[in-house]
């Protein structure tokens, strides 16, 4: 485990306490609200050890950069959503269920699977 600083402590709260999966440049404008000299080279080294020790995990969006999520904090199955218009991502709770039915290569199987849904946020549908 690397050595807890006032920084790494500040962005794994940042990170725990964010109802959706944050980008870096994300993280460190909620982490400079309680340290003003937190700098995004702090932001990147900070990520790469939180995800070797299993406490965060990358949320990969095809053609977009990757954001964060708590593990802990996260740990339940869930899906997300993306705002087509401000790009953020949010969290959706639940599951639409099941995958029996849906016809996968034979041979092959299915470990688990990730559903994004795309359209407005509230705030985006708000400002149409």
């Amino acid at each position: 485990m690397k050595r807890v600083t006032r920084q790494r402590t500040e962005i794994l709260r940042v990170i725990d306490e964010s109802e959706r999966p944050l980008g870096p440049q994300e993280i460190l404008q909620a982490g400079r609200e309680a340290i003003p000299s937190l700098s995004i080279a702090t932001i990147y080294r900070t990520l790469r050890d939180l995800l070797a020790e299993e406490l965060i995990k990358t949320v990969a969006l095809p053609g977009d950069s990757p954001r964060y999520e708590s593990l802990h904090a996260h740990a339940q199955h869930h899906h997300h959503f993306q705002c087509t218009r401000c790009q953020k991502v949010f969290d959706i709770h639940g599951c639409p269920g099941s995958l029996q039915g849906m016809e996968v290569p034979p041979g092959f199987q299915v470990d688990h699977h990730e559903v994004t849904l795309y359209g407005l946020c509230a705030d985006c549908v708000g400002t149409s």
